[in-house]
């Protein structure tokens, strides 16, 4: 067996003649949600299934992951906290701000927060960010994953708020939760066009992948924030 790392924090691990992603596990012996744990030169790995995580689906897709191990995450909808356990892994110095909007699944996020410390949650709507102002500090990176039709406008509020000077975004968008008969190929240009200088904030897109083959009808970005005069 073989590790390699790929980015701060996030393995590719050739594991019985298959690749597959890992992350470090800071909680040793403790699984999320039922991915699998091995041990390699007294370092205990997490699997990470791309299947059920869109920033794991951006990783195999040559992304190149603006994450580090003493980032600040804003992370807009976190559901259970699949994907939140890996960012918390990659953060071993960092912290994540986790906000959900389901009463029922924040329970479940509640008790991941229990077991790993730099996971901070939050029971709000993503659309209105000054409800949870008072709890946020400055990010270096927002990564949002949610099924509302207006998923770049939330994003670019958001960033507004949270995200420090020259801070990147890195989006899922869903085509299906925009439009659910238009094309995919438009909507996803639509969404691009309107972060690239709609809502007040403007990003650079760096990155721009489909998910096909890991999650059907969903966009991939990655983009840095511009800054006024510079």
């Amino acid at each position: 067996m073989s590790v390699e790392e790929l980015s701060d924090g996030i393995f590719e691990i050739d594991l019985d003649g298959r690749k597959t992603l890992a992350t470090k596990n800071i909680m040793p012996g403790i699984s999320v949600y039922g991915e699998r744990l091995f041990r390699e030169e007294g370092v205990e790995y997490r699997l990470w299934d791309p299947r059920r995580s869109k920033l794991g689906a951006m990783v195999l897709k040559k992304f190149e992951i603006p994450l580090k191990y003493d980032s600040t995450v804003l992370y807009l909808g976190a559901a259970s906290g699949t994907t939140v356990s890996h960012v918390s892994d990659i953060l071993r110095d960092g912290l994540v701000y986790a906000v959900e909007f389901s009463p029922r699944t924040m329970r479940d996020l509640i008790q991941l927060c229990d077991q790993r410390p730099n996971i901070i949650p939050i029971l709000a709507d993503a659309n209105k960010p000054l409800s949870y102002a008072h709890i946020v500090e400055k990010a270096d990176v927002i990564f949002q994953d949610v099924a509302q039709p207006n998923q770049a406008e939330i994003a670019s509020v958001n960033s507004k708020y949270f995200l420090e000077k020259h801070g990147h975004l890195i989006l899922s968008i869903k085509s299906r939760s925009i439009d659910t008969l238009a094309s995919p190929k438009k909507i996803f240009k639509d969404e691009v066009h309107k972060l690239e200088g709609g809502f007040g904030v403007e990003f650079e897109v760096l990155q721009r992948k489909e998910l096909d083959s890991f999650h059907e009808d969903h966009l991939g970005l990655v983009a840095r924030m511009f800054v006024d005069g510079e």
